[in-house]
């Protein structure tokens, strides 16, 4: 193939190499499994340059489903949590697990039951349904857990 996507036909390589120097273009076997191999004659750079947009493209499409994390305090107030309470729902919306990190500070630490408490109330809040991968831990400032959304059948 040329630089404007014709097909030149079946030709011996030094054959394409003439081509590809008349035009002051470079040879790039695209398919070397093929009988005979497929090659093109267009500039590397041009070439090199779709390829890379292709893989980003490819990278992009694998990446649908990630792990989100979610912050909130032991004393933030409701409407702060109803706001992270519906981008968890967002987030479960779209497919993604969520990590939700509940972060004590200071004397808070101490009384780690009310921590939890304040979890699970946070949890309660979130209105789609969802299962829970990770129970709550322990995790240096505070409890962590990973939730999902729910497969529906």
């Amino acid at each position: 193939m040329d630089e404007q996507g014709e097909n030149l036909g079946v030709m011996t390589r030094e054959e394409a190499l003439r081509i590809a120097k008349e035009r002051a273009l470079d040879l790039i076997e695209v398919a070397p499994q093929a009988k005979p191999p497929v090659a093109r004659v267009m500039g590397f750079d041009k070439f090199r340059y779709q390829k890379e947009k292709e893989e980003k493209k490819q990278r992009l499409a694998q990446r649908t489903k990630e792990l989100k994390h979610i912050r909130i305090t032991a004393r933030a107030g409701k409407s702060d949590l109803e706001v992270r309470a519906r981008k968890t729902e967002e987030f479960l919306g779209e497919g993604h697990k969520v990590e939700v990190g509940i972060f004590l500070r200071g004397r808070e630490k101490g009384n780690r039951e009310w921590g939890l408490q304040k979890l699970a109330d946070f949890l309660k809040m979130v209105k789609l349904p969802f299962q829970v991968t990770m129970e709550p831990r322990w995790g240096g400032r505070g409890f962590l857990t990973q939730i999902q959304p729910t497969n529906k059948k």
